[in-house]
């Protein structure tokens, strides 16, 4: 889970912390470009066990084309009921509005760190 690619143990942290705060009733459903990868680590490496069954995995729609056919049969949001009409792209839409502000966040010349100047 160390190498190049996407990094499996960043989405780990973020669940965990996400489910620490939660009653334990919850169901928690997870749209993610790798969600089948993420969801056969943690049963192959018994990564989180306590909490494994308290998610329900989804491949986001824009890429779960891309998967193999067995995968999409799974996590394909738009073969079971649970995930009504959501297709996991919102944060992908919501950033892609945000691209305008950057030329005008974006800071130019010299940066002083005016914390030092006593």
């Amino acid at each position: 889970m160390r190498t190049a690619g996407e990094k499996q143990f960043y989405a780990f942290a973020l669940i965990l912390a996400l489910l620490k705060d939660l009653p334990k009733d919850w169901t928690v459903r997870l749209l993610y470009d790798i969600a089948c990868q993420i969801h056969r680590s943690l049963l192959k490496w018994n990564i989180m066990p306590e909490w494994t069954g308290q998610i329900d995995f989804g491949v986001s729609v824009f890429h779960a084309y891309s998967h193999q056919w067995t995968c999409q049969l799974w996590y394909h949001p738009w073969k079971s009921e649970k995930w009504g009409l959501s297709d996991g792209e919102g944060c992908e839409r919501f950033w892609s509005e945000l691209r305008r502000l950057i030329p005008g966040l974006r800071v130019t010349g010299v940066f002083e760190d005016y914390r030092d100047m006593g």
